[in-house]
């Protein structure tokens, strides 16, 4: 019998480059995949980065631009990679304490004109 293997996904800071957390993943409910963070140094600099994003998220009704501007603050900071190591163009990633879930896409989203 064969076991399973994990597909990890990493988080690197778009400053230099150096993965700062493996994302495990384990299950998922399309679209959206969930993982167990596996931190590595430099994790707990970008963390405070992910805790305001889901500060946020409760008040994204009334004042969406708060939230979009603590995102392009994450989005500024990191960037997000397939296992296989290639960049994933888009993506939107929660983090909250040793668990992480996204969504992403293929493709870069289109900037509203």
């Amino acid at each position: 019998m064969s076991e399973a293997v994990e597909e990890v996904w990493t988080l690197q800071r778009r400053s230099d480059g150096q993965t700062v957390a493996d994302l495990v993943v384990y299950g998922g409910d399309f679209p959206w995949l969930n993982a167990r963070i596996e931190p590595r140094a430099g994790f707990e600099e970008v963390r405070p980065l992910f805790a305001e994003v889901l500060s946020r998220l409760d008040g994204v009704g009334a004042d969406g631009g708060s939230w979009e501007q603590s995102y392009n603050a994450v989005r500024a900071a990191v960037l997000l990679r397939y296992p296989d190591g290639g960049e994933v163009p888009e993506f939107l990633l929660h983090i909250d304490g040793d668990e992480a879930w996204w969504r992403w896409s293929n493709e870069p989203f289109e900037e509203d004109s």
